[in-house]
């Protein structure tokens, strides 16, 4: 074999390998698309459910609030029934 055909050999080698190479990052490159598209939707769902999160706590502390509330109010009026001769 000469020059010349072993310089053809190893240029035809070398472009299957850069299409290799390329047919592979393009891969990666999707995939890579593919995970950040999936982060982004995730921290999405995560931001949503926190802020229910925060919804529900406020809620119950409103509850929470209005119970003590009425058992003051529970409470009071036992002490008047008491005053008035009566029992609870």
């Amino acid at each position: 074999m000469d020059a010349t055909t072993w310089g053809a050999l190893i240029t035809g080698a070398a472009v299957v390998i850069g299409a290799v190479v390329a047919y592979l990052g393009k891969r990666g490159e999707n995939a890579n698309a593919r995970m950040n598209s999936e982060m982004d939707q995730i921290q999405e769902e995560r931001d949503g459910l926190r802020a229910q999160v925060a919804d529900r706590d406020k809620r119950i502390n409103e509850l929470l609030e209005q119970r003590v509330n009425d058992q003051v109010e529970n409470a009071r009026l036992r002490v008047k029934i008491v005053e008035m001769g009566g029992t609870p």
